[in-house]
């Protein structure tokens, strides 16, 4: 198994998060991201840095991934991407996004969309909080064990 992290969006306590589990486990890691992401030194971490764009970082993903491959993620049409490869998908708020929930995640996301471009304000998430990155720690720590 491989680790891949959307980068640009990941939380930087979540990145700690990981790359103390990819040094743990001896489990390779790409950060991929259109910007510089600082990394321990580290065999095991690497980064990926790609073009500016719309998706840019998400298609790079898609290309390398491989199933059986964790892609750390909160954009759901990468997760579904990523899934339909036969890859597993995790957000960094602990939720694993499955063949049986990412449709509906898929729908919702799409729904919330259509409300925003109308001009209803629906707001952001909440902030990360402790027992979000509990709950992704352990998820992690989960998914690491059964590799």
């Amino acid at each position: 198994m491989n680790l891949w992290v959307d980068a640009d969006a990941c939380p930087v306590v979540i990145k700690e998060i990981l790359f103390r589990a990819a040094e743990r486990t001896q489990t390779e890691m790409t950060l991929v991201a259109n910007q510089s992401i600082s990394v321990p030194p580290s065999r095991y971490i690497k980064t990926q840095r790609v073009s500016s764009g719309f998706d840019v970082a998400d298609n790079e993903i898609v290309k390398q991934v491989q199933s059986g491959d964790l892609v750390i993620t909160s954009d759901i049409p990468l997760a579904s991407e990523v899934i339909d490869k036969g890859a597993l998908a995790l957000s960094p708020r602990g939720e694993l996004f499955t063949s049986e929930n990412i449709k509906a995640r898929l729908n919702m996301r799409d729904f919330l969309e259509t409300m925003r471009s109308s001009g209803i304000q629906s707001g952001g998430p909440p902030p990360l909080n402790q027992s979000d990155r509990q709950a992704f720690a352990n998820h992690l720590d989960r998914l690491l064990r059964t590799q």
